[in-house]
């Protein structure tokens, strides 16, 4: 039998983009633009460009770009998603991947997504609620133990800040003197010389900090 014989599967990237408002997780959609759940807002996605694309990531990049204005953001790939079910149009692959944005960053580049916390997404398309509670138990299985969590933050923070966005990624939370100790133990922090930040609950103003690495990954939970 010729290649041709064998039909040919849809081959997709689904990005599960992720931010902080008000205090809760939440993802990106983007309403889609044509049939199968036109008018629908699902992850942001789109066909791979074999005569385009050098690998998936290079269409993660793409789409990102096309799609909402980000660019040179942090993704990590989260695992596929294949089956004849998964799309009306035919038998489908989909490379997921989740990206972490800030939310200043995600407003000023894109002004067509819609947020939703990620624990009242409502009625998604495909089998996009499948692949958000996916990369949602990962950010919360893999932030525990790295720096993940921090991506959601900007590039300078207090440690307030810090703790406070690892409490919502994790879903719990913690002790103040035993986080602070955990992450000076960790030394996974630089101060920002000369920068200090004004903030309602501090009398004084507050020491900033900035991540050492872009990602750090150690061998005790947070």
């Amino acid at each position: 039998m010729t290649d041709e014989q064998f039909p040919r599967p849809i081959v997709t990237v689904d990005i599960v983009l992720l931010t902080l408002s008000d205090e809760r997780l939440c993802v990106a959609l983007l309403p889609r633009a044509t049939e199968p759940f036109q008018t629908f807002a699902g992850l942001i996605g789109g066909y791979i460009h074999a005569d385009e694309d050098q690998d998936a990531e290079d269409a993660v990049r793409r789409i990102l770009k096309q799609k909402t204005g980000l660019d040179g953001i942090f993704f990590e790939q989260l695992r596929s998603f294949a089956s004849a079910k998964r799309d009306p149009r035919g038998w489908s692959v989909s490379i997921a991947y989740f990206a972490l944005v800030p939310k200043p960053v995600l407003e000023a580049a894109a002004h067509t997504l819609e947020l939703r916390p990620v624990t009242e997404p409502g009625s998604l398309p495909f089998d996009h609620g499948e692949i958000l509670a996916a990369a949602v138990n990962r950010l919360r299985g893999k932030g525990a133990y790295s720096t993940l969590p921090a991506r959601l933050l900007p590039d300078i923070f207090t440690m307030s800040e810090l703790q406070s966005i690892y409490e919502t990624v994790i879903g719990e939370r913690l002790d103040q003197s035993a986080f602070r100790r955990k992450i000076s133990d960790l030394n996974l922090l630089e101060e920002v010389e000369g920068e200090k930040r004004q903030t309602e609950r501090a009398r004084r103003p507050t020491t900033l900090y900035r991540l050492k690495d872009p990602i750090s990954v150690f061998n005790r939970r947070i």
